[in-house]
This record gives C-alpha cells, structure tokens and sequence, in this order.
C-alpha cells in the first residue's frame, strides 16, 4: 500500500466525521440560541479567560514559556515553539477569509434567525459576520499545536478550546455551527502547519 493510501483514508474518515458534526450543529442552532444563554459570561474571571484562549493574548505568552524552557534545555522546542504562535495566527486570517466568503451575521442581530449579507454590501468587511467563530478558530488552531508538541497536554488544550467556544455560544456573539465550524477549521489549520513545519524539526 502506497504512503499517501493510509493518509487518504484518514483524511476522508475525519472529513466525513467533521461534516456530520457540523450538519448536526446546523440543526441544533436554533436550539442553543434558545436554550445556551448567559449574558453576564464576560464578567465572571471564567468566562474571561476562556474567551482569551482565542487571542495571542494566550498564546504569544505560552509560546514564549515553551522557547524559554526549551532554549535551556537544548531541546528542539525553541524553533517548535513558535508554532504556537504560527498556528492562532493563520488560523485567525483563516477565518477573516471564510467570514468573508460565508457571510452570515451574528444570531445577536437577528434575534437567532440566519441572515446572509449580500455580496454587494461591504463586500470587503467582516464587522457583524459571525461564520466562524475567529477565537475558536484561534483557539484551536493553538490547541492543535500543543496536543501535537506536548500530547500529555491533549485534554486540557482542548477542553480550554471548547470552554473557549463555550463562551461564545453564552453570550450571544455566535451561534453554535459558528463555533463548530471554527473548531473544526482552526484543528485543521493547526494540525496541517504541524505537520508540515513542526514534527519533524530537529536538530541533525
């Protein structure tokens, strides 16, 4: 069986698992907008700091603890490091793009209905465009990263992703395929840049 065979079929497996999940979402957004809401998320410290997993406020911090250690041990972190940065990064323009081609607002705006924005209205602008969620998409394109770079941590990078879309179906700011989509692309993104420029950078 040829290399690219194995990596085919899992491809595929996972494409298919994330279009079921993001079909299910779809059908439960009504759902969650009803029955998913507390407007106070963004006052409380939890709500607070979930929501910063989906920011280079988390991450340039983290990815700097991670360089420093690994400088001082000699490790190949220090260059690996960085992909936790990389990674929120491309993940974040990821997003941007797809608001732009998607353009559905907000379930705030519309009192949870979808509402598509014509391509002729600020064509070029995602203000109030809410598919996908960018700081779930940050979130996990990070997370991705980390589960890869230290894989003990897996649970915890993404639990503090999912806590991070959590928030965001709370308080209104998106509905629940925002989110699911964002996770999904973002683990994408994360999972790819790893791939290609981290797992195998080490020194020869």
């Amino acid at each position: 069986m040829s290399a690219a065979g194995p990596f085919g079929s899992r491809a595929a497996r996972l494409g298919l698992a994330a279009a079921v999940v993001i079909a299910l979402s779809l059908v439960l957004d009504r759902w969650a907008f009803d029955a998913l809401f507390y407007p106070p998320v963004h006052e409380k410290d939890w709500g607070r700091f979930l929501r910063s997993i989906g920011s280079l406020v988390f991450w340039v911090p983290l990815a700097t603890a991670v360089w420093l250690e690994g400088r001082a041990r000699g490790a190949p972190r220090p260059r690996q490091a960085w992909m936790l940065v990389l990674a929120p990064i491309a993940a974040g323009l990821g997003a941007e793009i797809l608001k732009l081609l998607l353009r559905r607002e907000r379930p705030s705006l519309h009192a949870g209905e979808w509402v598509f924005r014509s391509f002729a209205e600020s064509p070029f602008s995602t203000s109030a465009l809410g598919l996908p969620s960018s700081h779930v998409m940050v979130a996990f394109g990070g997370a991705a990263v980390l589960a890869r770079m230290f894989p003990q941590t897996a649970p915890v990078a993404y639990l503090l992703a999912a806590g991070c879309g959590l928030t965001r179906v709370l308080s209104h700011g998106h509905f629940l395929s925002d989110v699911v989509v964002g996770a999904v692309a973002g683990w994408a993104v994360g999972a790819w840049l790893w791939h290609r420029f981290g797992r195998n950078r080490t020194p020869g």
